[in-house]
């Protein structure tokens, strides 16, 4: 017997934009928490309805570079650049019974994540979106549990 499913599914309810509201990882070990991105990162995670997602992080105060022509930019540039943002895209599947989604990605600025597909446990709470793993992950050299809180964004 197939239970009957009132309201939207998780999928629906995932589709549209979300603004970063905090990112944080809890070390397994009772450590401090980290801030990747520092407490007030910013970010942006997108669910289209074709089934595509693309996920933007990045600190609040990035340096610009000293050219406004991308092709000029100095190694170093490129490098804090880079260790302050990060983006990866791709298709996106939900399993509405578990309440986990996946995301594979198709491209990532951290090219060690092309063509992996990772599980992710989500919790939708009105306007609100928590992103988790299902397991912990090393991050800057500890196991951790990061979570991603998120706010339904609205046009501007």
């Amino acid at each position: 017997m197939t239970k009957l499913q009132s309201g939207p599914s998780l999928r629906d309810r995932l589709i549209g934009a979300w603004k970063l509201l905090s990112y944080v990882e809890e070390p397994v070990d009772g450590s401090a928490p980290n801030y990747p991105f520092g407490e007030d990162a910013q970010g942006i995670i997108m669910y289209t309805p074709d089934g595509f997602m693309s996920a933007q992080l990045s600190w609040r105060k990035r340096a610009p570079f000293a050219s406004d022509d991308w092709y000029k930019g100095a190694p170093e540039e490129f490098a804090a650049a880079a260790s302050t943002y990060f983006a990866y895209t791709g298709p996106f599947d939900v399993d509405e019974e578990k309440r986990t989604l996946t995301h594979t990605m198709f491209i990532s600025l951290f090219p060690n994540w092309i063509g992996q597909t990772q599980p992710r446990v989500v919790q939708i709470d009105g306007d609100f979106l928590t992103i988790t793993t299902d397991s912990p992950v090393e991050s800057a050299g500890k196991i951790v549990n990061p979570q991603l809180r998120w706010k339904r964004a609205t046009a501007v």
